[in-house]
């Protein structure tokens, strides 16, 4: 049985954790091995998200199940406002002793580096906060990767990145056959209408 935290906070970028939801909520249904999937908050009233979107925590940070895999949102909270708040970077770093996989999307990663679990390693975040997240020190930011995987610590790019990286997450865990068959479930095949690339 594999649990999925999943911290969501205000200002938190909502693809950033509902992209890998899908994906893990998916794998769940198809292992129908009592796996599950949950959000996480510091408090328990509703959040709400970078655009707009309001969700209800599960659980909050003083009541949760174990965790086998944690995973941090980026988002304007996990830049500006969640580096500063030591309920959440104290139960990060935490949660993050104990878990077997620690996961960021987006600028997820600049939290995971205010709580210590991204400090020495090698990680992604989205590119307009590279230089932002590499002038922090001591950290290697990768630039030319959609996710990294240094040891127990998994990060990806912006946004999208996080389903590349929690499809990559639950083949590790449950086997390649398996993420296929999740990709296929999800009928994620991207082929974007206008490419992500900015001529000249």
């Amino acid at each position: 049985m594999t649990t999925y935290g999943l911290l969501v906070f205000e200002d938190a970028e909502e693809l950033d954790f509902v992209g890998p939801w899908e994906v893990f909520t998916a794998s769940a249904m198809l292992r129908e091995q009592g796996d599950t999937a949950f959000l996480v908050a510091e408090r328990a009233e509703p959040v709400r998200c970078a655009k707009g979107l309001r969700v209800v925590p599960d659980h909050t940070l003083d009541e949760h199940p174990k965790l086998d895999v944690l995973l941090v949102p980026g988002g304007r909270g996990a830049r500006v406002t969640q580096p500063h708040n030591p309920s959440v970077t104290g139960w990060i770093a935490r949660v993050a002793e104990q878990a077997d996989w620690v996961t960021s999307v987006c600028t997820g990663s600049i939290l995971l580096h205010a709580a210590g679990p991204a400090r020495g390693r090698r990680v992604a975040t989205h590119w307009a906060s590279e230089d932002a997240l590499e002038a922090r020190g001591d950290v290697t930011v990768v630039r030319d990767a959609r996710y990294v995987v240094d040891g127990d610590l998994v990060t990806s790019q912006g946004v999208s990145a996080g389903i590349d990286m929690a499809l990559w997450l639950v083949g590790r865990i449950h086997g390649r056959d398996h993420a296929r068959a999740v990709r296929r479930y999800i009928q994620y095949e991207p082929a974007p209408p206008y490419m992500a690339d900015v001529p000249g």
